[in-house]
């Protein structure tokens, strides 16, 4: 069977009217098989067998030394004569035809030279030790990163920890999964002679493993045609369809691509812009896509104008002709050469419309771009060339622990939590979910720095790619300056503060589970849960113990989760142990109960200046105390509510008509004062609250901590202090709480002729 051979159930290719981009060259397997029959060529003489692997190769790299090669293929040819492949062609033609495809890419020699003998160390007497020897440490570890573990030492465990093992091993050198990629192109291509059902179980791991491998590191085009390849096997009748929708099109008379084609052409010229335009037809699922998406295919939907051109300035300079000259479709505009994709690839994308209602869409790209964009990773070469003297100098790592300055962010991540994985199974399943995320955004931390993370990724995910396990004590987050909910979705380009504990007892809740997307996020919290298991119903009915007075007493960690519906307030709440997540009370630092808040509030001398004697009330509403600027108002019965100047209810009583009267502070500088602090909920907050105002010199009179929402807390403090000028002093120690993130002076809204408020907010 030839190299491009396929699911012999499945229909031959289409060769539609249009022209095609060039293929991937077929090598004559049978002309290969002849030569490798025939045994090596004498030393120094290139064999036949490899004269077009070698013809491909010096098309990219003139200058590449072939003795190389030609030692590879004499070691694999004599080391694989006598194997046959199912298909019938002697075993050599396959690492042949993968050394053709990698070098049509434009692959370096050292690639090429590790993929003639990928299979020797797996299927003949060959051993690492011989390749190393013969070839160097680079060929021997790009070997060893493709050889496949045995089912005798592995069993069912084999195929998902040889995976593993390709994927540790690319993270140092990302040629490993180059080869590995075309080596699976290879053999989906002569699949045909396998029975079904190995037919279909390949096809599957093919599609949700090395499919999104291939996209990731940018290799299209070998990307594009396994999705082919699996399409055909998997969705015959889907394929078979789609056959029928390319040859149908191909049949038509006129094709308005190359109208268009033709068109931009005279357009470029005339505008002095020397660009190449092409037509590149879509490939079968790209076409099913296209069909299942818009319904009725007409002829520019089987394919896209790809313009080349020298310079990247030239691709704006032919978007600007293109945009004046035709009408472009605006919102079909994207600009990945500004800000490329996650796995190199560059291009403006643009579509122009024509009167009859045909859209045809439009790539502009450099030539450079457009290598990047078909070869991915393999256009960039040897990963090591640039470093290579401080690389092998003195004090060099070995080449195993090298890591590929190449190595792409998303690559960096699964790396760092496959380590976590605890078995087999685990890594498998999560290596495709991981991996079925296809799209990448990029975060930024304050300090400038980025953080990739798969689209639809939270908060809870950039927290643990991030500071990894340690990520179990962040209590929130501030996105874009706004505080968040750690079960936010982020979006590219986003900013994220992560808001940590400093509290080493700090724990991960179980709904963060809900919201993590990234396998990193998932394990760390899903090993946290299992080695930590929730306490029995029975065990978590139990009444706490009452605490010790004062504010150091130690709180229950009990989730946000658990806390009351009912807001609670210190008069009310049953004698329970108290963290800010509970809504549960909390005695003041004398250790007496707290005093309603609504008494009488001594402890602020205050006057009026022209009736010493007249009955004076601190306001509610602003709650003032020593060195406030303040006025005051007559109500019913005499009495002058004092407010701060800057209170909403001044301007209110003002215009109301209420007298305003001039009032002053005594010489008595201890006040008391209502604070509103707003934090997340976490383990032992309300007790390291009440510790920090305590130190402070500030007794609580009373307190309410009202239950969580959105894993936020609010707690009303009413305090009594020494001395007024403390409170800058109190507010900032409370504000310096971990989980604290802002802390003021109680306003209320004002009730219509009293004065008196109900709560609000903070400031």
């Amino acid at each position: 069977m030839s190299a491009e051979a396929t699911n012999p159930a499945t229909p031959g290719p289409v060769t539609p009217a249009t022209p095609r981009r060039r293929s991937l060259p077929r090598i004559d397997l049978r002309r290969l098989g002849r030569a490798a029959l025939l045994g090596p060529a004498s030393r120094g003489r290139l064999p036949d067998a490899i004269s077009h692997v070698v013809e491909v190769h010096r098309a990219h790299h003139p200058d590449a030394d072939l003795e190389t090669l030609r030692r590879a293929y004499v070691l694999a040819e004599s080391s694989h004569r006598g194997q046959m492949r199912k298909s019938g062609e002697p075993y050599i033609t396959h690492p042949l035809a993968v050394t053709l495809i990698l070098a049509e890419l434009g692959a370096e020699t050292t690639a090429l030279t590790a993929s003639l003998l990928h299979d020797t160390v797996e299927d003949t007497d060959v051993t690492l030790d011989q390749v190393g020897e013969e070839f160097g440490a680079e060929v021997r570890y790009l070997v060893d990163g493709v050889t496949k573990l045995e089912k005798v030492d592995y069993g069912a465990a084999a195929e998902p920890e040889t995976f593993r093992k390709m994927l540790v091993a690319t993270g140092n050198d990302v040629r490993v999964m180059s080869i590995k990629l075309a080596d699976r192109l290879h053999n989906m291509r002569t699949l045909g002679v396998m029975r079904p059902e190995k037919q279909a179980r390949i096809a599957k791991v093919t599609r949700d493993v090395l499919i999104p491998l291939a996209e990731r590191l940018g290799v299209q085009a070998l990307k594009t045609e396994l999705e082919d390849l699996v399409f055909a096997i998997l969705h015959p009748e889907e394929y078979a369809h789609t056959r029928e929708l390319i040859a149908g099109n191909a049949a038509q008379e006129t094709d308005p691509l190359a109208e268009f084609s033709d068109v931009m052409r005279t357009v470029l010229r005339e505008a002095g812009i020397q660009a190449e335009v092409l037509i590149r037809p879509r490939h079968f699922v790209s076409v099913h896509r296209v069909s299942r998406k818009r319904g009725r295919l007409r002829g520019c939907d089987f394919g896209r104008l790809l313009v080349l051109v020298n310079e990247d300035a030239d691709c704006y300079a032919v978007l600007g002709e293109l945009h004046t000259c035709m009408t472009p479709v605006v919102s079909e505009f994207k600009d990945f050469i500004a800000v490329p994709k996650f796995n190199l690839y560059q291009s403006l994308h643009t579509a122009v419309a024509r009167e009859d209602g045909q859209v045809a869409e439009v790539l502009i790209r450099t030539h450079q771009m457009h290598k990047v964009a078909e070869a991915g990773v393999i256009a960039l070469g040897n990963p090591y060339t640039a470093s290579a003297e401080e690389q092998t100098g003195p004090g060099a790592p070995a080449y195993e622990e090298r890591v590929d300055p190449t190595r792409p962010g998303w690559l960096s991540r699964l790396l760092d939590w496959q380590e976590a994985a605890p078995d087999p199974d685990t890594f498998w399943s999560t290596l495709r979910e991981d991996l079925a995320q296809d799209r990448e955004i990029t975060v930024y931390r304050p300090d400038g720095g980025a953080l990739g993370l798969p689209e639809g990724a939270t908060c809870v995910d950039a927290a643990y790619a991030q500071y990894g396990e340690d990520a179990h004590a962040c209590i929130g987050a501030r996105v874009n300056g706004r505080l968040a909910t750690l079960s936010t979705v982020l979006r590219d380009g986003d900013t994220v503060q992560l808001l940590m504990g400093q509290d080493p007892a700090s724990e991960p809740s179980r709904e963060w589970l809900e919201h993590a997307h990234t396998p990193a996020a998932r394990i760390a919290i899903q090993r946290w849960l299992t080695t930590h298991p929730a306490p029995a119903e029975d065990d978590a009915a139990e009444p706490a113990a009452e605490p010790a007075a004062g504010p150091a007493a130690g709180p229950s960690p009990r989730p946000a989760e658990t806390a009351p519906p009912a807001r609670a307030t210190a008069e009310t709440a049953p004698p329970a142990r108290a963290t800010a997540d509970t809504a549960q009370p909390v005695r003041s630092a004398t250790g007496a109960a707290p005093a309603d808040p609504s008494a009488p509030r001594p402890g602020a001398a205050i006057t009026v200046v022209d009736r010493p004697d007249a009955n004076v009330r601190l306001a509610g509403c602003c709650t003032p105390v020593p060195l406030d600027e303040v006025t005051g108002f007559s109500v019913r019965g005499g009495v002058v509510t004092v407010h701060r100047v800057e209170c909403a209810a001044v301007a209110r009583m003002a215009d109301a008509g209420r007298e305003e009267v001039a009032v002053q502070w005594g010489d008595t500088t201890g006040c008391r004062v209502t604070l509103v602090a707003e934090s997340f909920g976490r383990p032992h907050l309300l007790a390291d609250l009440t510790e920090a105002m305590a130190l402070e010199g500030a007794e609580i009179v009373s307190a309410t901590v009202e239950p969580p929402s959105q894993q936020r807390v609010r707690h009303t403090y009413t305090v009594q202090l020494p001395d007024a000028a403390r409170l800058p002093a109190l507010l900032r120690a409370m504000r310096n709480v971990p989980g604290v993130y802002d802390v003021g002076r109680a306003q209320h809204h004002a009730a219509a002729s009293s004065g008196t408020r109900a709560p609000s907010g903070t400031r």
